[in-house]
């Protein structure tokens, strides 16, 4: 079942949720369909749109600032899914600076690495095993953990999120 982007009464987002949990949301009239997927949802006495973007009908203060959690999924879609040592694809995480070196386990200290890179690289620094990275670790933008969330976001949001085509 596809995903369904929730905007806040001001037209945020606020979050991704199940279609099925969005459908509830419009039923029980807590929200509204702002864009549908082009199909319908029929049951015995309803047929209604299948939503993609809905906006509560009401404005939930949201005070705290959404931050995407590190982790090896967000780890690979922002690194693009390649090793950032040769540019394979990548299936392991590596820390830049090892951990057993002080490392942390940061966003600035983490790149997607595929396992011969990782194993060659071992518990030294890029510098000490010759391999150069190719860009620098950084914390994703605010909006990644829309991405993270869905894996691809589908066009029909891009105008809720200001993120360009």
């Amino acid at each position: 079942m596809r995903s369904a982007l929730v905007l806040n009464g001001t037209f945020e987002p606020l979050s991704v949720v199940s279609a099925r949990r969005a459908i509830c949301l419009v039923l029980s009239e807590k929200a509204e369909i702002v864009e549908d997927d082009g199909t319908e949802i029929r049951a015995a006495s309803l047929v209604m749109r299948s939503p993609l973007v809905i906006r509560l009908n009401y404005v939930v203060r949201a005070p705290f600032r959404r931050r995407t959690a590190l982790s090896r999924r967000a780890v690979f879609a922002r690194d693009g899914y390649k090793c950032q040592y040769c540019g394979k694809p990548a299936d392991s995480i590596d820390h830049v600076m090892p951990r057993s070196r002080g490392g942390e386990h940061t966003w600035e200290n983490v790149a997607a690495a595929c396992r011969r890179c990782n194993l060659h690289k071992r518990d030294r620094t890029p510098h000490e095993a010759g391999m150069i990275l190719a860009k620098t670790p950084h914390t994703p933008r605010d909006m990644a953990w829309i991405t993270t969330a869905v894996g691809r976001v589908p066009e029909a949001w891009k105008q809720y999120l200001l993120i360009a085509s």
